[in-house]
């Protein structure tokens, strides 16, 4: 791989280690995948952010990458493990290491936007410029929906290009790579953002390639397109879609295939919590949720996982009011995933509407899931 004579420098440790590092997995992950050189970004954004995602061990990297790295390009951060203004129930251990990550990334710069949606968040660049997104679903949504080039980054991969501002030229950077060779062919009658997750997570499955086709769809509303590109990226490597298109093989999408991702991820019948937000929510959802909740009361607990900018436009709008009255409770800077307001030893089962957060409940926190759309959520769990 080609580098010009400042990466060359850079790489040396001409100028500080923690620049080097970075530049070494660049060129590492350039080499892999044979790109021919290193590109700008103007984005990067950073997993890696919740102490339950990277552990000890990627804590005490951050900390100590941090004293020297700088970002060099608008840098954003995902989700952390709980929100900082309702801390009850996080161990006093887990806040202090949580807060160590966070000020970490602070200290390099980076905005602290806590969001797995910076989509919904920030201002978006012209179609065709190259980023680096480490969020599956942001990444997904990024190069399908909003004509952005990035790969399915990893969070270190991510943090290399905020500091350096590069990325290699390879994968869905390249034009062939973002033609699909395989098509997705439904024959399913689509009604709920559900629907559209158990299409994601068996696209995301039996697709390796970097990019797919979905035949007969044509349009997404933005709940359903959140659904179905945080399932494509929980499954598998695939990081973009296409409306149609030619391709050489295709395989089908039906109801028996629908319900197999429904009986791998669907484990529970009923549970005593209800979990909203992975993806966190957005207006669009807190606009149908609050509809759909007018007048009404939760039955069970139900936490909503959201951005703050996103809740914070949602109090100035009333919006937020709405949704608490219902008896929901917001959770802000978190999600879903991985977060200890929802562990085993507190609950066996949870409702969500979410494959990605059926997922990750399953794999990471060990609890039983009961999938079921945010319609019926509202209709069976509200009175």
């Amino acid at each position: 791989m080609e580098l010009a004579r400042d990466e060359e420098k850079a790489l040396d440790g001409k100028y500080d280690e923690a620049l080097a590092s970075a530049y070494r997995i660049l060129v590492a992950i350039g080499e892999a995948t044979d790109a021919q050189k290193l590109v700008p970004v103007k984005w990067a954004h950073i997993s890696g952010v919740n102490y339950n995602t990277i552990g000890d061990g990627g804590m005490r990297f951050l900390e100590k990458f941090s004293t020297t790295a700088k970002v060099a390009v608008k840098t954003t951060i995902n989700p952390m493990g709980y929100d900082r203004s309702k801390p009850e129930d996080i161990s006093p251990s887990f806040q202090e290491r949580q807060e160590n990550i966070a000020s970490s990334y602070e200290r390099m710069g980076a905005t602290a936007s806590f969001t797995c949606t910076p989509y919904e968040v920030f201002d978006l660049p012209q179609k065709g410029t190259a980023v680096s997104f480490a969020e599956s679903n942001a990444a997904v949504f990024s190069n399908s929906l909003l004509g952005l080039k990035t790969n399915k980054e990893s969070a270190l991969s991510a943090l290399a290009s905020s500091v350096t501002g590069k990325t290699p030229l390879s994968d869905l950077r390249l034009e062939e790579a973002r033609s699909p060779k395989i098509s997705i062919e439904t024959d399913f009658d689509f009604r709920t953002e559900l629907d559209y997750g158990l299409l994601g997570y068996f696209a995301g499955k039996s697709v390796k390639d970097s990019c797919v086709a979905l035949n007969s769809i044509s349009r997404l509303d933005t709940i359903q397109a959140k659904a179905l590109c945080a399932a494509i990226g929980t499954s598998g490597s695939c990081g973009m879609f296409t409306f149609g298109g030619k391709s050489k093989e295709k395989i089908l999408f039906g109801k028996k295939e629908a319900q197999s991702v429904m009986d791998e991820l669907s484990t529970a019948d009923d549970a005593d919590i209800i979990t909203l937000g992975s993806p966190q929510l957005g207006m669009n959802e807190l606009g149908l949720l609050a509809k759909l909740t007018e007048f009404k009361k939760f039955t069970k607990r139900c936490i909503v996982f959201c951005s703050r900018a996103i809740y914070n436009d949602a109090i100035k709008i009333g919006l937020a009011s709405k949704i608490e009255k219902s008896g929901a409770d917001f959770r802000c800077d978190s999600c879903t995933c991985l977060t200890p307001y929802v562990t085993k030893d507190k609950y066996d089962a949870v409702i969500t509407n979410s494959v990605k957060g059926a997922y990750y409940l399953s794999k990471s926190n060990k609890v039983k899931v009961a999938l079921k759309d945010i319609k019926t959520i509202a209709e069976e769990y509200t009175q």
